[in-house]
């Protein structure tokens, strides 16, 4: 797949990020892609391809994962990363974007909206991450001792990717080797341990509810109602947090949603994108709220 010619990289804020662009012909959406934490574009395998049928889409690999640099040098801080995606943006000259982030990817998504509000015309949020505090000042220390990296990577080893996919997918059976390797391949070098090492001291906090509430731009959530990783608390506190939001429960799914329910994830990506801002009103926020999908709420 990365020899194909919608594989690119370009050189953003001191890094070289890895990136796919899909483009049809007749589209004016274009959706851009963040993925969760050791992970890649890769988790959206399942997904573009259906996205790309009717949109253009961006799916980027956020250093130091999947195809970017893996740089000690480099400022792994979500507010930088946010800036490093509005630059490549700026870079590709796309604007009013559909910016979807999974786990992680969400919480970048949200510092992209917080940075860059005029460049996110709708958000959507799979299994975002919110709340976390900053990196402990314990292992913010450690992560300074000569080859903490080896730790890093001894703790990855002995999780191991079976049992972390395992962790979070509800339904195992998805599990392959085409999946395996898929999420294996880009720990195979020693380069990503060190660049997260970095990635825990530059860890800031979540955003704040403060923040959180500031944010205007319609967002959709996504959640597993399974998910062990960011529980669906997260998801009912994100929705009361951010003002122009609506939730939506899958049941029988865990945390990785693109890779468990892309149809499903399609089928409220299609009706989220034409609906009207001035449709969210408090009355159908409540509803999303208590997991309903769309077409039960159009029926009440």
């Amino acid at each position: 797949m990365r020899g194909n010619d919608f594989a690119r990289t370009a050189t953003v804020n001191g890094a070289r990020v890895y990136y796919e662009y899909h483009q049809h012909p007749e589209a004016s959406k274009t959706f851009v892609l963040l993925h969760g934490f050791l992970s890649s574009s890769f988790s959206f395998r399942r997904l573009t391809p259906l996205l790309k049928e009717q949109y253009n889409v961006i799916s980027i690999d956020l250093p130091p994962f999947g195809g970017s640099d893996k740089t000690s040098r480099f400022v792994y801080s979500y507010e930088n990363l946010a800036t490093t995606v509005i630059q490549l943006l700026e870079q590709l000259e796309v604007k009013n974007i559909h910016l979807t982030g999974h786990s992680m990817g969400g919480q970048i998504a949200l510092n992209v909206m917080k940075k860059e509000p005029a460049l996110v015309e709708k958000a959507v949020l799979l299994c975002s991450s919110g709340y976390l505090p900053k990196m402990r000042w314990p292992v913010m220390m450690a992560s300074r001792i000569p080859f903490f990296h080896l730790y890093v990577k001894l703790w990855l080893t002995r999780s191991g990717v079976r049992k972390n996919l395992e962790n979070v997918v509800h339904n195992k059976e998805l599990i392959d080797d085409e999946m395996l390797f898929g999420y294996l391949r880009p720990f195979l070098e020693d380069d990503i341990f060190k660049a997260l090492t970095r990635m825990i001291r530059d860890r800031e906090g979540d955003l704040s509810i403060a923040e959180l509430k500031n944010i205007e731009t319609p967002c959709l959530l996504v959640w597993g109602e399974h998910d062990r990783v960011v529980p669906l608390s997260t998801g009912h506190r994100l929705a009361n947090d951010l003002p122009m939001s609506s939730l939506v429960v899958l049941e029988e799914t865990g945390h990785l949603v693109p890779e468990e329910r892309p149809d499903e994830v399609l089928h409220h990506i299609q009706q989220f994108v034409h609906t009207e801002a001035d449709e969210f009103s408090k009355n159908e926020q409540a509803h999303y709220k208590k997991g309903l999908s769309p077409s039960l709420l159009t029926e009440s």
